[in-house]
């Protein structure tokens, strides 16, 4: 049997409508939104099933709406007998992994991520910052970039060949045009209210950490990857890399080459969109992906997948 991994997205991953058609479905999928909405003081079902983008676009509302998809979705495949072997999450998609993994419960994952927004936008506008996709550089000449010009960081190890920068507005933007000097395909400004992933916003760290702390993390049913450490985790060490995580690069790329090379032959996206699917073909082509976002996916997972 081959080794699956469930994996869930993370910031920008966002559609609208993107939890109703499976809500409408899978009661399990809806009861989801119904527990999420307690938890974060927000009205998910509106948000995730009505709300236009410019409604889901502010990092304190996108952030719980997004889990909350992902972990409807989930509960749609688990009915549909699809399980993971392993899960990762790409930055708050860590939350959502999580909880797929009993680690924590829906609630807890979706109440922490309304507070972790809230920490982030307000970190944001103490701290102002951007950030931007480096495309067609090395990683290496990236971060020698980063240790040249003061206030940038690498945020994102997304794929080879794509990096993501961190930081100080003009730092970021002086980065982009040395890369583009150094031979860069292209050098994308990213839509983000911050320069997160970077120390400019340790302030939200701060402020999540006692909410962290509040919580009791069980062991995990099934290994989580971290993507700030590129290792299988226990339960002890949770609480500290999700604080750690805001600051810290999402090392997406070196967690799933470590999947791979641990025997994992197909990656199921779990939740909106189809991004961290094509980020696992570019790491490595010889994988087999599925991005579960609406029925038709979910039937067409179910059918190659279920146990």
């Amino acid at each position: 049997m081959t080794k699956v991994a469930f994996c869930f997205p993370g910031q920008g991953s966002l559609a609208e409508g993107m939890g109703r058609e499976i809500a409408e479905a899978v009661p399990e999928a809806r009861q989801v939104f119904a527990v999420g909405s307690e938890a974060s003081g927000l009205d998910l079902e509106h948000l995730c099933f009505e709300a236009p983008l410019d409604e889901l676009v502010d990092t304190d509302v996108q952030q719980p709406a997004l889990v909350a998809t992902s972990l409807a979705i989930l509960a749609a495949l688990r009915r549909a007998g699809v399980e993971p072997d392993v899960v990762v999450g790409h930055s708050v998609g860590e939350f959502a992994a999580l909880a797929a993994v009993d680690a924590l419960g829906t609630a807890e994952a979706i109440g922490l991520v309304r507070e972790r927004g809230l920490a982030m936008a307000e970190a944001a506008r103490r701290h102002p910052g951007t950030m931007a996709a480096i495309l067609g550089l090395e990683d290496e000449q990236v971060e020698t970039l980063c240790r040249k010009i003061l206030g940038v960081w690498p945020a994102n190890y997304n794929c080879p060949g794509q990096i993501v920068i961190s930081g100080e507005n003009d730092a970021v933007e002086e980065c982009c045009a040395e890369a583009e000097g150094l031979g860069a395909r292209r050098a994308i400004r990213l839509k983000v209210s911050g320069a997160f992933h970077s120390p400019l916003v340790a302030r939200a760290a701060d402020r999540l950490k006692p909410a962290i702390d509040r919580i009791r993390f069980a062991d995990p049913i099934a290994p989580f990857m971290s993507t700030v450490t590129a290792k299988v985790e226990p339960a002890q060490r949770l609480g500290s890399l999700l604080v750690d995580q805001l600051t810290a690069p999402v090392r997406f790329t070196q967690a799933a080459t470590a999947l791979v090379h641990d025997g994992v032959e197909t990656f199921v996206e779990v939740g909106p969109g189809n991004v961290l699917a094509g980020l696992v073909k570019r790491i490595d082509r010889s994988v087999r992906t599925f991005s579960v976002n609406d029925l038709a996916s979910l039937e067409k997972a179910r059918e190659a997948l279920a146990r």
